[in-house]
């Protein structure tokens, strides 16, 4: 089939311009490398595994593909240093980040061969990473799943865009042949999507789960601050409902369990959680009370993605749900996309005069 070449296409090494972002408890090795194997850009999602948890995450990855493929990573993690240099002696092509890494952490990988493309959410955070060395950035747009903003991806692209003069992967409301076609004309190099990867052969989210997203509709999703006090797109359910109706004590005593249980979960010392807490209040504009719902995302997200406890957790999800109704192979997926995205504009030539 025919390819579009774009700057992302030739930065990673990769056939498209597609992007399969690090969603927690769901981009692990099958996904990643069936996006990968399709001639996509997969990302593992490191933030929900432990250490050695990564790194067999890798070894796995690089058994079902010998494509290139990216690993995201918490940037303020206790341990962010070591999981950089896990990615540096497994040659891992891209390093994600969801929060801007310190210089020297995107001078030490670029050295090593490694691209870094942080995720950002405004034009003055583009800038401020680009100045630092990333070599791309994804900007997502209100309409994205999980963390998110208030600016649509229509304004927030352009402005990034206009910004930088790095690559710019557009995210937030992608899920076809046309967004693909419409990003490239804004001039970015390509797309980043979640739900619609979520929603593949490939992922691991339990088929009732799937079923779940493939029935709701555009105005199916909430932008709630009472899963972990930040902005995040997750579906409507019973549990998001009774959340948005609670009191920020019953907030707090759930996160306060969440984290007992997160902590249970991945082994980790809660001198370790304390210290993530404190990288997380000196990194960023969180407060506190922040810092100690952010416990509730991991665990929230595990009991509806990977459980399939609906009725216990949340799902996170983009609007864009309202608007899929497969379930296809990621290769599938990809190939349709980038075949009705060059039909699109190749036909957009016809229109000059």
């Amino acid at each position: 089939m025919s390819t579009l070449r774009t700057a992302l296409t030739e930065l990673v090494g990769v056939e498209h311009p597609v992007v399969q972002t690090g969603m927690g408890w769901v981009a692990g090795p099958r996904l990643v490398a069936g996006t990968a194997n399709a001639g996509g850009l997969g990302i593992l999602a490191s933030a929900t595994m432990t250490y050695e948890e990564l790194a067999a995450a890798i070894t796995k990855t690089k058994t079902l593909t010998d494509k290139p493929f990216g690993v995201n990573i918490r940037a303020d993690a206790t341990d962010a240093r070591q999981r950089i240099d896990l990615l540096i002696r497994e040659n891992v092509r891209v390093a994600s980040f969801a929060l801007a890494p310190k210089q020297e952490l995107i001078a030490k990988l670029k050295a090593a061969g490694v691209v870094v493309i942080p995720s950002i959410g405004a034009a003055k955070h583009a800038k401020k990473v680009a100045s630092w060395g990333a070599d791309a950035v994804i900007v997502q747009g209100g309409e994205g799943g999980g963390h998110t903003g208030p600016v649509a991806t229509t304004l927030l692209l352009p402005s990034v865009l206009d910004a930088v003069d790095i690559p710019v992967v557009a995210a937030g409301g992608f899920y076809d042949g046309r967004g693909l076609a419409a990003a490239l004309a804004y001039g970015a190099a390509g797309v980043a999507m979640g739900t619609r990867f979520l929603l593949t052969q490939e992922s691991t989210v339990p088929d009732s789960v799937k079923q779940e997203y493939l029935a709701r509709g555009l105005q199916d999703t909430t932008v709630s601050r009472k899963v972990d006090g930040m902005p995040h797109r997750v579906l409507n359910t019973e549990l998001v409902d009774s959340l948005e109706h609670s009191g920020n004590v019953r907030g707090l005593v759930a996160a306060a369990r969440n984290a007992s249980k997160f902590k249970a979960m991945t082994g980790m010392k809660w001198s370790t959680l304390v210290k993530d807490g404190l990288a997380m209040k000196k990194s960023g504009d969180r407060t506190w009370q922040q810092i100690i719902m952010a416990a509730n995302t991991p665990m929230l997200l595990k009991a509806g993605l990977v459980d399939g406890n609906t009725h216990a957790g949340v799902l996170a999800s983009g609007q864009v749900v309202g608007l899929l109704d497969d379930l296809p192979t990621c290769k599938d997926l990809i190939d349709g996309i980038v075949a009705d995205a060059i039909k699109r504009i190749d036909a957009l030539g016809g229109l000059r005069a």
